[in-house]
This record gives structure tokens, C-alpha cells and sequence, in this order.
């Protein structure tokens, strides 16, 4: 009995190794992406702190989620958390004009927080960001469906990941955002 309840968590140990041990080679901090204005956003100049990462679209049932991502960079933003928006049509619910998404987000939710150009997420042809995030912290890190997010630590490693349900705003989201920055709540 004793040999069979070893067995058992050792094969639970093996199907969760890769989320838990993961090796990262590099960090989100080594990575870049061109920003939705056509300059390159280096990553390194976000040494240290933590991002929040959401593919984004315009045309999906949790585009309203713009406004409470909003809301927690006023918040957060002073106090070290970077949102980073990255507009995708991976779900066919996106311009492919970045002029088309950057207006959108402006005038309809007041964004003001950093977004990407159009890019994929998923599959094949996804921005190596999000390949790097699959790599290291496993298929939770692959947007489903529009307003994925993945929380990277100080450290430029995957902190959690949340799925499209979870408003930015949550408890879940602020208390982890919290314990990174620091805060007490």
C-alpha cells in the first residue's frame, strides 16, 4: 500500500514538473515588441517590475475589461505595475489596423497604458513572448479566448495566469498584484 500511495505522487509530481520547475533560459525582461505606434518596446526598460499581460480585442464580449485594466494602471501604475496591452485578431475579433485599435481604445476606454501592435498569440506564429510563456510555465499561459492574462513576477518569470472570465479588477488579480508590489491590503 505504502509503495503504491509513492508511486502514485510521483506520477503527480511528474505531470506538474514543468510548471513547477521551470528553467527559464531567459526572462520576460530579454524579450521586445513593437508598440502599437511603431516603436520598439524593450522589455528590459521594465526591469524589476511586474506586467500585467493581456491579449486584447475590440470587437469581443470582455472588451468592457479595457476599462478595469485602465483602472489598475492609475492605481498601480506609480507603484511599479506595467499593463501591456497586446491587441491580437488570433480570435477573429480584431482590426488588423493597429490606427483602427489604438483610436478604439482612446476614445471609447480612455487607454492609456501600453499596447502592442497587432500581434498573434497562439499557434505557430505567436509572438515569442507568448512561446516563451507556454515554454516555461505550461498551457495555462495560452490565451484561450480574448483577455488572457499572464502576471509576470519582478524577476521577468510567469507569476499566474487568468483566464478571460477573470475581470483585471478581481480579488484573485489585486491580492496578487498586491503581494508582488508589496502592499499590504
Amino acid at each position: 500500500m505504502k509503495k503504491l500511495v509513492i508511486f502514485t505522487l510521483s506520477i503527480i509530481m511528474f505531470f506538474f514538473k514543468g510548471h513547477v520547475l521551470a528553467n527559464y533560459e531567459k526572462v520576460f525582461y530579454d524579450f521586445e515588441i513593437k508598440s502599437i505606434t511603431g516603436e520598439i518596446i524593450k522589455f528590459k526598460d521594465f526591469q524589476n517590475k511586474p506586467i500585467l499581460l493581456v491579449n486584447t480585442a475590440s470587437f469581443c464580449g470582455f472588451t468592457k475589461q479595457y476599462e478595469d485594466l485602465q483602472i489598475l494602471w492609475e492605481k498601480y501604475n506609480k507603484k511599479g505595475l506595467i499593463v501591456l496591452g497586446v491587441p491580437s485578431n488570433s480570435f477573429n475579433q480584431e482590426s488588423s489596423n493597429d490606427n483602427d485599435v489604438k483610436n478604439f481604445c482612446e476614445v471609447n476606454f480612455n487607454i492609456e497604458f501600453p499596447l502592442t501592435t497587432v500581434t498573434d498569440v497562439k499557434g505557430e506564429n505567436a509572438h515569442e513572448i507568448f512561446k516563451w510563456a507556454e515554454k516555461n510555465h505550461g498551457k495555462s499561459t495560452i490565451p484561450k479566448w480574448n483577455f488572457h492574462k499572464i502576471l509576470i513576477n519582478k524577476e521577468g518569470k510567469v507569476e499566474n495566469t487568468y483566464n478571460s472570465f477573470t475581470k483585471p479588477t478581481s480579488k484573485k488579480i489585486i491580492t496578487d498584484i498586491e503581494k508582488i508590489l508589496e502592499i499590504d491590503s
